[in-house]
């Protein structure tokens, strides 16, 4: 009876990891005849990138997970190259929801990088994280002389409006930042195993269960402090520095539900992002 328990256990988990999504896609954008254009786009398994035709400058792409969401043992890789004064607005077709974990965790793997001159705006939609999920995220972008980048994340800890409380889990996300290979910026978010006695530290999130962290390098950063304080208000704040000759803003956001997040994240990424302004799927 042992020896069939285990044999069964074996062969569930063998079921399990042989299901699990293990997908990456890439993406280089290039400045050709007076306007960005696409110059090469590789997809593997369930990641997917798709351009919609807007007609204008910067070049927009969607991601999307073809599997629907991430659980324990999945893997994701995103890379985005924009070239030398090309510009691109890179975002997701809906927010990335995060289940419960039956073993391992889901892990996305994030590469940015930007020539000379040019822009990106990596504005994916919220991440959602169930309870009992377990999530690692690492981004690591490197930045030309002159780039500029606007950096987007935004995580939800269930859906209030659903009834749904997340209790325990663990959430990671790591960034690195460099400009002409200098660390520019760096931080890592971790909580867990306790997630919602640690977001009710007064310290921490203050019993709020929605966040969003952006980062702009730009020229344009210190004009752009004041306006993002005022969208801001008090549940949150954010930080000017001069770093590698550009500026660097660091705005962070925190609310009650993803609702209320919205509500002052849209307005801050139309500000902080320029004349490419939100992307087309966020006002959907």
């Amino acid at each position: 009876m042992t020896s069939g328990t285990s044999l069964s256990a074996q062969t569930d988990a063998a079921a399990i990891s042989s299901q699990r999504v293990a997908a990456r896609a890439r993406i280089e954008v290039e400045h050709r005849a007076g306007r960005s254009r696409l110059a090469r786009l590789y997809q593997d398994g369930a990641a997917k990138i798709r351009l919609p035709d807007t007609g204008a400058d910067p070049l927009e792409a969607v991601l999307i997970n073809m599997a629907g969401g991430l659980t324990g043992g999945d893997r994701l890789g995103w890379e985005v190259s924009v070239g030398e004064g090309a510009r691109a607005v890179i975002t997701t077709q809906a927010c990335e929801k995060v289940y419960r974990a039956l073993a391992g965790r889901a892990e996305v793997d994030v590469r940015l990088s930007v020539g000379a001159g040019g822009f990106l705006g990596w504005l994916p939609q919220e991440t959602i994280a169930y309870d009992r999920s377990a999530f690692s995220r690492t981004l690591d972008a490197d930045l030309a002389a002159g780039a500029e980048a606007l950096i987007v994340e935004a995580t939800v800890f269930g859906r209030s409006a659903m009834g749904e409380r997340v209790e325990s889990g663990t959430f990671r996300d790591r960034w690195r930042v460099r400009r002409e290979g200098r660390l520019i910026h760096a931080e890592d978010f971790f909580v867990g195993p306790d997630i919602e006695a640690m977001l009710a530290r007064p310290a921490s999130a203050g019993g709020r269960i929605a966040m969003a962290t952006l980062l702009l390098v730009s020229e344009r950063a210190e004009a752009l402090l004041e306006p993002a304080r005022q969208i801001i208000g008090d549940d949150g704040g954010a930080s000017l520095w001069t770093v590698g000759g550009s500026g660097k803003l660091l705005a962070r956001l925190y609310a009650e539900d993803g609702y209320t997040l919205r509500k002052r994240l849209v307005p801050l990424v139309e500000l902080l992002n320029g004349q490419a302004g939100l992307p087309r799927l966020w006002s959907l």
